[in-house]
């Protein structure tokens, strides 16, 4: 029979865990002095820029970037189901002279579509658009975006996105992750863990939605291997901002106040032995919740703004018909304007970043109706959006992103059993989005598409080379950002990447 009792096991561990600290307290020491001295002054910040925090109870502590960054906050727009860039920023001349005609097979070899048919798809010109140019760089964008045109000189738009992925939920992993596999974390997490937040009482990355939801759902908005406190915190633009948020009735806050001291007693007692990240994410997440009691509701009442401003962002206005995909219910004009003035004041108190997210975008048919009515929704917020920063001296510092999964198709959908064709298919090879703010080059049009939209022809801008570039504005090198999780080290970019010298100032 084994002598040794539960007691004496626990005795030699404790004892190893003894043992492991006094040999490596030259290493623990070391990271303490290092940590002094640079908030001393003493020591380069590039050399512990983007570390873990070494502060237990507040993860989220701001934490100094590589270099020094020219944008602190980032609004990240996502139209998830792929907006048409032919009909909204690509305008194609001779895709018109062409309509009706089918492609060359050469092109079509080897490609792979989510529902057209090839073999007798034809080539569809945007008929029912008119293009105008905008600003004194004389942008060229549909008749669709009126409101935008107007900030066109303080946007960069690129017309040379590529991607691998022709389906929605790998596509949009691949936009939001850098790769299109599960458990990895997304770009707010990444510039959350690398810079932590200026913000005391709120998340450092908030997510707001609109419209019917999109396929990818909470793994847009993950933390993967990173600890859970740099998940996208989901919250409601209206009633209670975050679920469960609010007090149980007849619970007074001092009371709540005592449990929480507890709880965070015996989560300290437990990390001290363990050192487990989870220990200090549930910690800060107790003491953030605590705190964002009242900073949230204040966040989400808009009383305090101006009627001017309320009506520039178009806060009050009703659902037109017809928005098919791109409808939540009655409200969505409505939650989505909310959600951008949401967004201008989540930077105004420090937030660091912002995701919005609006479904669905993906009009494999009644293009031109559904497709309108989703322009409609969010041209007048993102233009207001982007003025409001502007004016209120913000837009320097914070980038606003219109971005997507992927493109549509210059060929017209055509499906089997359907005689008309009036939308789309998936098209990743070539496909447009913007960025105002935060640094990036505004009024111009950087690369460029073939004649008819089919792939790029000019300056190619893969999804990791635009996160690669995105950091970089943050004072952060995309090849530094890293974390180590099963035996490697994993960062935004993935393998590839590089930074877009013209498309920053």
């Amino acid at each position: 029979m084994n002598s040794w009792t539960s007691a004496t096991i626990d005795e030699q561990v404790q004892r190893t865990r003894r043992d492991f600290l006094l040999s490596s307290a030259g290493g623990v020491g070391a990271a303490g002095l290092g940590a002094l001295l640079t908030g001393d002054g003493l020591l380069s910040p590039q050399s512990a820029a983007a570390a873990p925090p070494e502060d237990a109870t507040d993860p989220l502590a701001p934490r100094p970037s590589h270099f020094p960054a020219k944008a602190k906050a980032c609004i990240f727009i996502f139209m998830a189901g792929a907006p048409s860039q032919l009909d909204l920023f690509d305008p194609k001349p001779k895709l018109m002279e062409l309509h009706g005609q089918k492609m060359p097979e050469s092109l079509l070899k080897g490609v792979r579509f989510a529902f057209l048919k090839p073999d007798t798809a034809t080539l569809m010109a945007p008929t029912q658009r008119k293009w105008h140019r905008h600003g004194e760089c004389g942008m060229e964008l549909s008749d669709l975006l009126p409101h935008i045109g107007q900030c066109a000189d303080d946007i960069c738009l690129i017309r040379s996105l590529h991607s691998e992925q022709f389906n929605h939920h790998p596509g949009q992993l691949l936009m939001q992750c850098g790769r299109a596999n599960f458990g990895l974390p997304v770009m707010g997490s990444w510039l959350t863990y690398g810079l932590g937040s200026e913000s005391r009482n709120l998340p450092g990355y908030v997510v707001l939605t609109a419209g019917r939801g999109s396929s990818g759902g909470a793994t847009l908005w993950q933390s993967g291997f990173l600890p859970s406190t740099y998940s996208g915190v989901l919250f409601r633009s209206q009633g209670e901002p975050v679920l469960n948020l609010a007090n149980p009735e007849g619970l007074p806050r001092s009371l709540q106040r005592k449990g929480l001291d507890a709880l965070r007693e015996v989560n300290s007692r437990k990390y001290a032995t363990m050192h487990d990240p989870e220990i200090s994410s549930r910690i800060a997440s107790y003491e953030l919740a605590f705190r964002m009691q009242a900073a949230a509701p204040e966040l989400i009442d808009l009383s305090g703004e101006t009627q001017q401003t309320l009506q520039m962002y178009g806060v009050d206005r009703k659902d037109p018909s017809g928005g098919g995909r791109g409808s939540g219910g009655s409200d969505t004009y409505s939650s989505f304007a909310r959600n951008c003035l949401l967004a201008r004041r989540m930077v105004e108190r420090g937030v660091r970043f912002i995701n919005i997210v609006h479904a669905s975008w993906d009009h494999h048919s009644n293009l031109d109706n559904e497709l309108s009515w989703n322009a409609g929704m969010a041209d007048q917020p993102i233009a207001a959006l982007i003025q409001d920063l502007k004016q209120r001296g913000m837009l320097d510092e914070t980038m606003v992103v219109w971005g997507t999964e992927f493109g549509r198709t210059p060929l017209g959908e055509n499906r089997n059993g359907r005689a008309a064709v009036t939308g789309r298919d998936h098209h990743p090879y070539a496909f447009s989005m913007f960025l105002a703010g935060g640094g990036m080059r505004g009024g111009q049009v950087y690369g460029k598409s073939d004649e008819i939209g089919w792939g790029v022809a000019e300056n190619p801008v893969h999804i990791n080379d635009l996160h690669a570039t995105m950091l970089h504005q943050f004072g952060l090198d995309h090849l530094r950002l890293t974390h180590r999780f099963q035996g490697r080290d994993f960062r935004l970019t993935d393998v590839g990447g590089h930074v877009i010298e013209p498309l920053i100032t």
